[in-house]
């Protein structure tokens, strides 16, 4: 009913805003210390970067479960954002590492000839030159979670049904039979709206 769709379409954008802003901010920082500050460690730090490239999100779901389970989170919102923040976040600081890295040396030397500190160069120079990479990353990090059927099946799905996702939501339209694919078609399409508006609102990046 259109009650229950309302609610999955609320339940799912409260599912993806968070897990697209927090990697980005997380990302952002990582990303900038990688590329531009010096230290000790830093490029086994971006191995491991990369290294996380190669870990297929599925294996992790179930360990990740158990711990939010014995630490208490248990299933719900905040799980699945840690979740989406731990599986995407590399490939997020390795995408905004990689632009970062070429903006050109000089800006970032004459600001701090200007008297710049670190946080007021990522603030006032990387951030804005960063932007399109940004964008990129939040239209596929959305689309991503927007359209996510089995991590929600395993870190909000419960007992009471209150947290069904939009996908969750257009499975359980056809019944437990299937058959009525003209609704499966109805319900796919109206769930194409929002990725569609977010898709073309951001096109120019």
């Amino acid at each position: 009913n259109n009650n229950s769709m309302s609610q999955a379409f609320l339940n799912t954008l409260t599912m993806a805003i968070p897990s697209t802003i927090i990697p980005i901010v997380m990302a952002a920082f990582a990303a900038y210390t990688l590329a531009w500050m010096n230290f000790r460690g830093n490029a086994l730090v971006i191995a491991a970067v990369v290294a996380g490239l190669a870990v297929p999100p599925q294996v992790a779901l179930i360990p990740i479960l158990k711990l939010h389970i014995d630490i208490g989170i248990g299933k719900g919102f905040l799980g699945m954002w840690l979740h989406q923040c731990s599986v995407t976040l590399p490939f997020a600081i390795f995408l905004l590492y990689s632009y970062m890295a070429r903006i050109p040396r000089e800006i970032i030397e004459n600001a701090k000839l200007d008297g710049a500190n670190d946080f007021q160069i990522f603030i006032r120079i990387i951030l804005p030159l960063s932007i399109p990479a940004i964008a990129s990353y939040a239209i596929i990090q959305f689309l991503w979670t927007f359209n996510d059927l089995m991590g929600p099946k395993v870190f909000l799905l419960d007992n009471t049904g209150d947290n069904v996702v939009v996908t969750e939501a257009i499975i359980r339209l056809l019944g437990p039979y299937g058959g009525q694919w003209e609704i499966l078609a109805t319900g796919a399409f109206i769930s194409m709206a929002v990725p569609l508006a977010v898709f073309f609102a951001m096109q120019r990046y």
